[in-house]
């Protein structure tokens, strides 16, 4: 039997995020190489997406960054080596969406549980689902467009033996949603599944809350 759980939170006042100012410690830098990319730039360096971007507050679009250009890497840990890291396999996500996956997973760690595999065809599906919320100006599991998250999972070619969704709109960082997520029940529950071995993650920005995020998790 199909279990499906569909959960969602809403941030209708916008969080104001963290200003980091120059402090005694002075910051590090990095120069950008081709290839590059935010998050791959924290996870050398050991550092949060969420602590680069704000030190970072001349970068306009944190998805586009070039060669050349100098990155202020905000924590101690910047002057160390940066570790090697394995090749990615999630290009197709987004700085942020590659986050709220890897504090999901995080999460999981804590408490015993094995981390989600992410998987393109449901992020495709989860971004989707991010952006028609945006352009049709609505908040609910259930789309105007595509019908339940599992119809929409369906029509999409996703097959799954268990399935659940998590929406959030207004946070403005990973952080910021895959907190607000753990502290309630119905979110955190999904993020804590056993049932689930696989997930997608779309964020989208614009609309009448500026950022629209989704979780889609799946067993297949």
């Amino acid at each position: 039997m199909l279990k499906k759980l569909i959960y969602s939170v809403l941030a209708v006042a916008v969080a104001v995020p963290l200003v980091v100012g120059n402090t005694a410690e002075a910051s590090s830098t990095h120069t950008v190489e081709s290839g590059d990319t935010l998050y791959k730039i924290s996870q050398q360096y050991d550092v949060s997406l969420s602590d680069i971007i704000d030190a970072n507050s001349d970068i306009d679009n944190p998805d586009m960054i070039y060669p050349g250009q100098q990155v202020t890497l905000p924590s101690a840990q910047s002057a160390q080596q940066p570790s090697q890291t394995s090749e990615q396999t999630s290009s197709e996500l987004s700085e942020f969406e590659q986050e709220v996956v890897r504090l999901t997973n995080e999460e999981r760690a804590q408490h015993g549980l094995p981390e989600l595999e992410i998987a393109e065809d449901v992020s495709e599906v989860a971004r989707d689902k991010s952006a028609d919320m945006r352009d049709n100006n609505y908040f609910d599991h259930n789309s105007p467009t595509h019908g339940s998250p599992f119809d929409m999972m369906r029509s999409y070619g996703v097959n799954y033996n268990a399935a659940g969704e998590n929406i959030a709109a207004g946070q403005q960082t990973p952080e910021q949603v895959v907190d607000a997520w753990m502290n309630s029940q119905g979110h955190r529950e999904n993020i804590l599944s056993s049932n689930y071995t696989e997930i997608g993650v779309g964020h989208v920005e614009g609309g009448q809350y500026g950022h629209y995020w989704t979780q889609m998790f799946i067993s297949r």
